[in-house]
């Protein structure tokens, strides 16, 4: 057993954290709440339920408030606008008093028995236990290709597979304050609270289907999220721009070698439509390698203003 188990860290209670990011999930706060008290309460397990409300635009903030006084675990706190899920994650990370804490999402697609597992095996020692998923549910074959091709990049990047991970998963307080300490701005959770290390283990769950309402993750929204994180946690798209000038180097080669055989050959013609090609060709990839860089370049003018990750509203 961890051998600081029975010693709470200065300043941290010996509880359960559970955060849980909430952006327009007013119809499911209540069954949220009532589910994973009861499941937690049931096993004897000392904990805090904590609702972070993302800029909802529905009644979100209003049931939280209302679940906080039905339930002497439930916390809450509000944004000032919507700041995306991964703020929302931070945010209840430094808010939490536990001395470990579990990333849930609201909809209850994660199992939330499966957090008395992680519990368990935290108390074994381990300190960061990963919900791994044993199955995506039921996805497009275009929003699989795009999720297969996104962690493709990413486990590349980070040096492991992430094709089953998720942002659900158990942090010991070690684990925590590394990663509150990391101050960048456009952090992607999932990534970093694998790539800092630590003594790790996964729980394998099947993906639920949502038992009120509808995602709320637009294609747009997708794809915005996965650009945000790639160019986040790597460099590899930077790449591209080398590899662009490979390819353009020797197309120009070989169509520098055409010319100079039909000069010495005599078959040399004006060569108009061949010049308009090339240019277009090298014009082109030019411009998309000009868009990466200009695309780093505003993440590292974000990062240089040090605007904060998100502002409290107001708490519960």
């Amino acid at each position: 057993m961890h051998e600081n188990f029975n010693q709470a860290r200065k300043g941290y209670f010996r509880v359960l954290s559970v955060i849980i990011p909430a952006y327009n999930e007013e119809e499911i706060i209540p069954q949220t709440a009532s589910v994973i008290d009861g499941i937690l309460s049931g096993e004897n397990i000392e904990h805090e339920l904590l609702f972070v409300n993302d800029g909802s635009k529905d009644r979100t903030w209003e049931r939280i408030e209302e679940q906080a006084k039905a339930f002497p675990s439930v916390r809450g706190v509000c944004f000032s606008r919507n700041f995306g899920k991964e703020s929302a994650i931070f945010a209840g990370i430094a808010e939490a008093k536990g001395e470990c804490c579990v990333v849930i999402d609201c909809d209850l697609q994660h199992p939330p028995e499966k957090i008395v597992e992680m519990y368990r095996l935290w108390e074994q020692g381990y300190e960061i236990v990963e919900g791994v998923k044993s199955d995506r549910g039921k996805e497009s074959g275009l929003h699989r290709f795009a999720a297969r091709s996104f962690y493709d990049i990413m486990s590349n990047s980070v040096g492991f597979d992430m094709s089953r991970a998720s942002d659900f998963k158990l942090l010991d307080r070690k684990a925590m304050n590394v990663l509150l300490n990391m101050r960048e701005k456009n952090a992607f959770f999932r990534a970093l609270s694998s790539w800092i290390g630590f003594k790790s283990t996964e729980v394998e769950y099947e993906v639920r289907e949502r038992e009120v309402g509808t995602s709320k993750w637009s294609t747009k929204a997708l794809f915005k999220y996965a650009l945000t994180n790639i160019t986040s946690f790597t460099s590899a798209p930077m790449q591209i721009v080398t590899i662009l000038g490979i390819i353009v180097f020797v197309v120009g080669m070989g169509a520098s070698l055409e010319a100079i055989i039909t000069f010495f050959e005599g078959k040399a013609q004006d060569g108009f439509t061949t010049v308009i090609i090339l240019q277009c060709f090298t014009g082109s990839f030019i411009m998309m390698a000009l868009g990466i860089i200009g695309y780093y370049i505003s993440k590292i003018y974000d990062e240089v203003k040090g605007r904060p990750k998100y502002i409290i509203d107001k708490t519960v």
